[in-house]
């Protein structure tokens, strides 16, 4: 039996997915390989082994429900260390053009998965009082006032992405407050909002003729960073840390400031 702690790794096919695995692997883990696609995980699964790491490769489709179910079984096993939950679809279209079985899936891959996840790996790692679990987001989840992109580099109109930015809101929440309920138990969460990065997703797996744009291999190496150093928000792009304190601020002032017993002027009658 390996002394190697488990972590199970959704989306390991492809992507920041396959470079989490690897970054894993080379941290001395054994890894527990999910995606669709078995001959992509094997190919991770070969990789992962030139760093020692033994892998399991579980074949499964998160957006469907017995998919999702398969692999929570598989978490609630016990021996998994630190769940990474990395596995999602843009579903770039506007909200009128998606079908109600498109919502269906999009929801529950980008966002149950990697909640029922957590919550069937939670048990054991309460138990042994140790490791982690990280879920990928996106900066899209800050971009619903968004229209456009701008940074040094690009200036770029941003997709239709309703379903994806709710979701991807959704699991920067739910991770920030999970965290606050795992303070003090040994157990870590960690939620990653990278920007561009150069995937098959974003058109291809390389840098060149993508200005902007970010290698999945530096979005794992901050990842596993940022989970050592405690962060429940990582940018692993973000210069200035600052930033997050000022949006936890915001978020403060916001909550603080509008629990209060009277209307605010704008909305009160006697004032209209």
């Amino acid at each position: 039996m390996s002394n190697r702690p488990l972590a199970l790794v959704t989306g390991a096919s492809s992507g920041i997915g396959a470079a989490l695995a690897r970054t894993y692997a080379a941290r001395g883990h054994d890894l527990v390989l999910v995606a669709r696609r078995r001959d992509r995980l094997e190919e991770v699964a070969a990789e992962a082994a030139e760093s020692g790491a033994a892998s399991e490769i579980l074949v499964a489709d998160l957006a469907a429900p017995q998919g999702l179910a398969d692999v929570a079984e598989r978490a609630a096993k016990g021996d998994v260390h630190l769940l990474v939950s990395c596995a999602g679809v843009s579903g770039y279209k506007p909200l009128h053009d998606l079908s109600a079985a498109d919502i269906d899936q999009l929801w529950r891959l980008n966002a149950t998965a990697p909640v029922t996840l957590a919550h069937a790996v939670l048990p054991s790692l309460r138990a042994r009082g140790e490791g982690g679990i990280v879920t990928i987001a996106s900066l899209l989840a800050f971009s619903t006032a968004q229209r456009t992109l701008e940074t040094d580099v690009v200036s770029l109109p941003m997709p239709p992405r309703t379903m994806y930015a709710a979701a991807k809101s959704a699991t920067v929440a739910f991770t920030r407050a999970l965290a606050g309920e795992l303070a003090g138990t040994g157990v870590t969460a960690t939620v990653v909002c990278p920007g561009r990065v150069a995937t098959e997703w974003s058109g291809g797996a390389s840098q060149e003729n993508q200005p902007g744009v970010m290698s999945a291999q530096d979005v794992a190496t901050a990842t596993a960073a940022a989970v050592e150093q405690g962060e429940v928000l990582c940018v692993p792009g973000l210069a200035d840390t600052g930033t997050v304190d000022r949006f936890t601020d915001a978020e403060r002032e916001l909550l603080s400031d509008g629990n209060r017993t009277a209307l605010a002027d704008r909305y009160d009658p006697a004032g209209l």
